[in-house]
């Protein structure tokens, strides 16, 4: 029978050890062993039982078991020393309060950031790849750095789902419900101990109610809005029931919630904790484009901006990050179902339908028509905008070029920060067990011991490899066991299990998403020659290989089945295994335990590929295709790239190619190095890679470095603008808006008349100085409003200009019937095929960049 109602009995922890509670509570145990090992001691096979949940052990706790560990003077100590560190470790100075102290023009005092997805532990399964895995590394590095980062993002009751196979090797898909009571979660509440509620129109005259959850992540709190509460009738406690589920309208309904029902969450921290209210708002891909709306909102109603000054305050303080590398993975909804949302009875005051609609307008060549890009939105909101590779930043300045006619791809305003990943949560322990013995340090960032690695004796550097590749080998086993069971086989048919895999034979792994492109079956090309790597009798490899296919992509299920199958051949499984389920849990065995990590996508549509440096961090090397971090960081000793078969065009030929040289790279460069070894049985070449890798990619991959450059690069300028525009009366923001309604109204009338130059002869040389004087009509425009340069570079044959650089040239005087003469001289500094023009652009001091506003006169 079920029942009909249900819910968690708290732990109430006796006082002594009541710090139990703020230590299991604050996620920092998910990336602070001390934390864990407290937690373990009390009972490690429960510990185990639990899946190292500190919640979930307390909660199994009897009273007489709660009551010796009070009366454990030893275990009490412990208790109050581990929150004694915890408590310094919230409130002590860090990297963001030294830099904000020294940064000229001040640093923000709070950053929202807003992503539909959120990877902080395996406990709390709030994500479903690469996107919420590098948002929770984002908070807690922020954490770790001091940034006053507020999080904001869905609580999905069902998470994103639970991934197993059939008899036949199909997905199968599971649900499991959960329980926030039951989870490292605390429920916002009024001063009278009512839930806070968040609430939004929905058409039909229904309303959409969210309480909000309280995840504490270090440092930084993480705000989760949670529709399934009592007042909402069915669909609308549904909305947040499934990370990515349902239809269109759910979606753009998940959406709303996230962006506007986001921005009205941090709202409420504000007022309940007295939290500063954002100085930035970083928009982690366009599902949560809406906040800009909200924020446009509020300030035409409290601030009495029009819709356009207020845009401007809005962009000025706002980071858009894009991490599709595919128009495929952008959210876009038809314009009459954003019509029906937010029009007529629902429209949002000081935000008119038409003007909303304009901000997701594909109106642009090769757009469609009608339709709401959520992307297209995100850039239009957000005045700084980046990738999240530096490959990437030029995929998306192609992708998104229509938005800027007239400039050249690498003058789009898309700039790049590559990713990385927080060390604390995907460094093995025992790799920090070496450096603390042999370096003196656990802290290799902080105390520069990058540089060091070389200090670390080789042969620890290889028995520890070899440890995590044993403790891999038997997470393994026990996966693999426990899959089969559910596909139906009985423990008498399962004793191969124990032998699969080898701790002593190269271990390749390749765990991803399994969309189309990053090409999951790209190994099994040639299935022979695969299985005779696999089976080579002096340099056998071994692949461990984990992915899951979104619910309702039948052809990602399909590459799944393929794989398995092959996996399934007897002649073969004790080599290759493919584990269901990845998850976090999965992954801290994944990364440390392989020598080598495959990552093969149809180039350029890795934006990124964090993986690798995961593995890369735990003495792994990368074998992949040049794309997303690896094209930028690969350097011919960190690992080996896989070449591509650039410009054919029919697709199947393409993966032949590169499938035979992924053969060739493994059967004669990688497996050879691996087995090469001296009288000692060290692989020397091999563990000369792994401390290369280390010393050079180690500080580059971290977190730590992608947080700091998104503090200063992105978020304190985002910071410093917005200051600049959102004064006492926003005279910066309508200032701002008065100029563009001015420069775009007379840009049509703006172009470059005549050029003349002077100086050079018909054989120019190095060091001439070439004269350029330029007339041009502007209009009603006046000189100041305007940036006249000359442009110059590489002439090609067809006149195009590359590797371009630019001059301001100087107002000289102007003319009757709005023309100007501008003039300037431009030193000659290169050989070669020399070309120039001369345009006009925009200028005022409120643009972050020159082509923002899409308007360019060239001559």
């Amino acid at each position: 029978m079920k029942a009909i109602r249900r819910f968690s009995v708290r732990t109430v922890l006796p006082a002594p050890i009541a710090a139990l509670g703020d230590l299991a509570s604050n996620l920092r145990w998910s990336w602070h062993p001390p934390t864990r090992d407290l937690f373990q001691r009390i009972d490690s096979q429960r510990w185990d039982k639990v899946r190292k949940d500190p919640v979930r052990l307390l909660s199994t706790l009897s009273p007489k078991e709660l009551s010796d560990l009070a009366g454990d003077s030893e275990f009490v100590s412990a208790v109050s020393a581990a929150k004694a560190d915890l408590d310094r470790y919230q409130s002590e100075p860090r990297w963001f309060q030294a830099w904000a102290g020294e940064v000229e023009g001040g640093a923000p005092k709070a950053i929202g950031y807003f992503s539909p997805e959120f990877g902080i532990t395996e406990v709390l399964p709030q994500y479903s790849g690469g996107l919420g895995i590098l948002a929770g590394d984002h908070l807690k590095t922020a954490s770790d750095l001091g940034v006053p980062i507020v999080g904001v993002g869905l609580f999905y009751k069902t998470g994103y789902f639970k991934q197993s196979l059939n008899r036949d090797g199909w997905q199968q898909e599971t649900y499991p419900v959960l329980d926030p009571d039951g989870l490292p979660l605390s429920l916002l509440r009024e001063e009278d101990d009512t839930p806070c509620v968040i609430t939004l129109a929905l058409p039909g005259g229904r309303e959409l109610h969210a309480h909000v959850w309280k995840a504490q992540v270090g440092r930084v709190p993480l705000l989760l809005l949670d529709s399934d509460v009592p007042d909402n009738d069915d669909a609308a406690r549904n909305i947040t029931n499934r990370l990515y589920g349902g239809g269109g309208e759910q979606r753009l309904q998940q959406e709303m919630l996230l962006g506007i029902g986001g921005v009205r969450a941090l709202r409420l921290w504000s007022r309940l904790t007295g939290a500063p209210t954002p100085d930035v708002y970083h928009t982690n891909e366009g599902h949560a484009g809406f906040l800009g709306v909200e924020r446009i909102h509020e300030l035409t109603q409290s601030a009495g901006l029009t819709f356009e000054e207020a845009l401007e305050a809005v962009r000025a303080a706002t980071v858009f990050t894009t991490h599709t590398p595919v128009p495929a993975g952008i959210d876009r909804f038809e314009a009459d179902l954003i019509t029906r949302h937010f029009g007529g009875d629902l429209a949002v005051e000081g935000v008119p339908i038409d003007r909303l609609l304009t901000l997701g307008a594909e109106d642009y060549p090769g757009g469609q028509a009608g339709m709401f890009n959520m992307a297209v939105m995100g850039l239009r909101l957000g005045q700084r905008a980046n990738g999240v590779s530096q490959l990437h930043g030029v995929v998306s300045r192609e992708m998104f070029d229509g938005l800027w006619p007239g400039f050249d791809d690498d003058e789009v305003p898309i700039t790049s920060v590559t990713n990385g990943v927080h060390a604390g949560t995907w460094v093995d322990r025992k790799v920090y067990e070496v450096a603390a013995k042999h370096l003196g340090t656990t802290d290799i960032e902080r105390h520069n011991a990058w540089d060091r690695i070389g200090e670390v004796p080789r042969d620890a550097i290889w028995s520890t490899k070899r440890e995590m590749r044993e403790q891999l080998v038997k997470e393994a086993r026990r996966r693999t066991r426990s899959s089969w069971k559910k596909r139906g086989a009985s423990p008498a048919e399962l004793g191969w299990v124990d032998d699969i895999l080898d701790p002593d034979v190269l271990t390749i792994g390749f765990a991803r998403r399994v969309p189309t492109y990053k090409r999951l079956t790209l190994m099994l090309r040639d299935p022979d020659r695969l299985k005779k790597l696999l089976l080579d009798e002096k340099r056998p490899i071994q692949l461990v290989i984990a992915g899951k296919s979104h619910p309702a992509d039948e052809t990602g299920k399909q590459l799944i089945q393929q794989m398995v199958r092959f996996a399934d051949d007897p002649e073969i499984r004790h080599r290759i295994v493919f584990l269901p389920n990845y998850d976090i849990a999965m992954a801290q065995y994944l990364y440390p335990g392989c020598d080598v990590w495959l990552n093969n996508p149809l180039r350029p549509f890795e934006a990124c590929g964090t993986s690798g440096m995961k593995a890369a961090l735990n003495g792994g090397l990368n074998l992949s295709i040049l794309d997303g971090w690896w094209d930028e960081w690969f350097d011919g000793e960190n690992g080996w790239a896989i070449p591509t078969a650039d410009g054919v065009e029919d697709a199947e030929r393409r993966d032949d190619i590169e499938a035979a040289a992924l053969y060739d790279l493994i059967e004669n460069s990688v497996a050879p190095r691996f087995y090469d070894v001296d009288a000692e049985g060290l692989p020397q070449n091999w563990i000369s890679m792994i401390t290369h890798t280390l010393a050079t990619l180690g500080p580059k991959v971290l977190a730590s470095r992608m947080v700091r450059d998104y503090t200063t690069q992105l978020y304190g300028p985002a910071a410093r603008a917005g200051w600049s525009l959102n004064g006492a009366t926003f005279e910066g923001a309508r200032d701002l808006a008065a100029y563009k309604t001015k420069v775009k109204a007379a840009w049509p009338s703006v172009h470059v008349d005549h050029v003349e130059s002077s100086g050079v002869g018909d054989s120019p040389q190095i060091g001439e100085t070439l004269h350029v004087r330029a007339y041009v009509s502007l209009a009603d425009l006046t000189p100041d409003e305007v940036d006249v340069q000359v442009v110059y570079g590489t002439a090609r044959d067809s006149d195009e200009l590359r590797d371009v650089l630019s001059e301001p040239l100087q107002f000289v005087e102007s003319y009757e019937g709005g023309r100007h003469q501008f003039a300037g001289d431009l030193a000659l500094a290169r050989t070669g095929s020399f070309g120039y023009t001369v345009r006009v652009l925009p200028k005022h001091a409120g643009l972050a960049s020159t082509s923002e506003l899409g308007l360019v006169a060239n001559a």
